[in-house]
């Protein structure tokens, strides 16, 4: 039974050493401070806005299925908040994209490049290093039928 938990344990801490993890916790609290970022804009700067070409905040805004909406009756329909909430949503994708995905998928393109250029660079020379020992192959095979005139071959 020890075995079992030493090898579940052991197992435990190769997964928390691994550097996904690690960046995946990374991720994680910084988006949930991004995110504060995002809401904070969203409410006080957009909603402000859109409020003001309308008639209150934009939070407020509600629409009314059944008969009036008080506190007994009526069924309230929040779209002001729905609103809100795709606003933020918007305005988050937006940066993660442009200041995070595009920059990086440029980065990785140029890398590729690089990488293939190296790699074509190498492959020449690989061909030319195979050209050249054939060339010596060559030259050694008609040297040898040739045959030079020594002591040996008189």
């Amino acid at each position: 039974m020890s075995e079992d938990k030493t090898g579940v344990l052991a197992g435990f801490k190769a997964f928390l050493m691994r550097g996904n993890v690690i960046d995946l916790a990374v991720a994680v609290v910084i988006g949930a401070a991004f995110t504060n970022i995002v809401n904070s804009v969203v409410k006080g700067v957009i909603n402000p806005l859109v409020g003001a070409f309308g008639t209150k905040a934009l939070e407020s805004y509600s629409s009314c299925l059944k008969g009036p909406c008080t506190s007994d009756s009526g069924i309230q329909i929040l779209w002001g908040g729905v609103l809100s909430a795709v606003l933020g949503f918007l305005i988050t994708a937006a940066v993660v994209y442009f200041l995070m995905v595009l920059p990086m998928a440029k980065f990785l393109a140029r890398r590729a490049a690089h990488d293939k250029v190296v790699e074509s660079v190498h492959e020449t020379m690989e061909i030319s290093e195979l050209e050249v020992l054939k060339e010596i192959r060559d030259v050694l095979i008609a040297q040898r039928d040739s045959g030079p005139t020594g002591p040996a071959n008189s």
